[in-house]
């Protein structure tokens, strides 16, 4: 990857997840910028269907930024979402996208260094990986939904 800035998709809790960027924003902790926050009311929200869209879409890397364990709002709606990034994991190691790609991290909405740390982790990581082999390549919708 050259100097180009990775693009990563962040899905986030309305609660913990979404506090600790908005934290960061406010008190000008600085992070790489071409973040893209999606805002659900739950992580536990987060859908396999959802990150692998993301990549699909152009993302060299997918965060979901969760409330710590123990504290979720909807109680367990964060470990809903780790097995199901763990999910996606095993789906992107499979296709050939390496599961390195996407990660959850859980904070609390006072943490905005975290998550400016978590954003540093994964831009590291998607420089070391390379940009998304998908980024540039072209989806053909034809009539009836299908794809090419």
């Amino acid at each position: 990857m050259n100097d180009e800035m990775p693009e990563i998709t962040v899905f986030t809790c309305i609660y913990c997840g979404y506090t600790s960027v908005d934290m960061a924003g406010t008190t000008g902790i600085s992070y790489p910028a071409d973040v893209k926050v999606v805002k659900l009311p739950c992580t536990g929200k987060t859908d396999v269907l959802y990150i692998l869209k993301a990549f699909e879409q152009g993302a060299d890397a997918v965060m979901v930024v969760a409330c710590a364990k123990g504290t979720c709002h909807h109680l367990e709606g964060n470990l809903r979402a780790e097995k199901r990034v763990g999910r996606a994991k095993k789906i992107l190691d499979e296709v050939g996208l390496d599961g390195k790609r996407v990660e959850i991290f859980f904070v609390t909405g006072s943490q905005g260094y975290s998550f400016a740390a978590a954003v540093e982790e994964m831009t590291g990581r998607v420089r070391s990986l390379g940009a998304n082999p998908l980024k540039n390549r072209t989806v053909v919708e034809y009539p009836g939904g299908g794809r090419s």
